[in-house]
């Protein structure tokens, strides 16, 4: 008798210009191990903040992400703050940079890099 699959859904979205903009950074670094490790931390103007890395290695509790060859991973503690969330990347007269839509979120600050719940 075979067990049912249990489907565990994504904690984060992530677009198509989020996906090619780590891909383009990976290429620039010539590593094709690096993933892009999503966190949240303690600090900022509204009490938690976005943090973004690039490293070869995942701890056995990070939830990975993989889409087009690319993997984005998020440490256990950062996942329940992220689940139903969207990753994206932009582009535009402040600057580029990755940005987190988060349904969880109760407010943010004016850029967008730090978030309460």
């Amino acid at each position: 008798m075979n067990s049912p699959e249990t489907f565990t859904p994504e904690p984060i979205k992530v677009t198509d210009n989020a996906i090619a903009k780590v891909k383009e950074l990976i290429e620039d670094e010539g590593n094709d191990a690096l993933k892009l490790r999503v966190y949240v931390t303690g600090g900022g103007c509204s009490g938690f903040q976005y943090g973004f890395a690039f490293e070869e290695s995942c701890a056995e509790d990070d939830a990975q992400i993989s889409r087009e060859g690319v993997t984005v991973v998020i440490d256990a503690m950062s996942y329940p703050y992220l689940i139903g969330a969207e990753l994206d990347y932009e582009e535009g007269l402040q600057g580029s940079r990755f940005k987190v839509q988060n349904p969880n979120a109760s407010s943010t600050c004016g850029c967008g890099s730090s978030f309460s719940i």
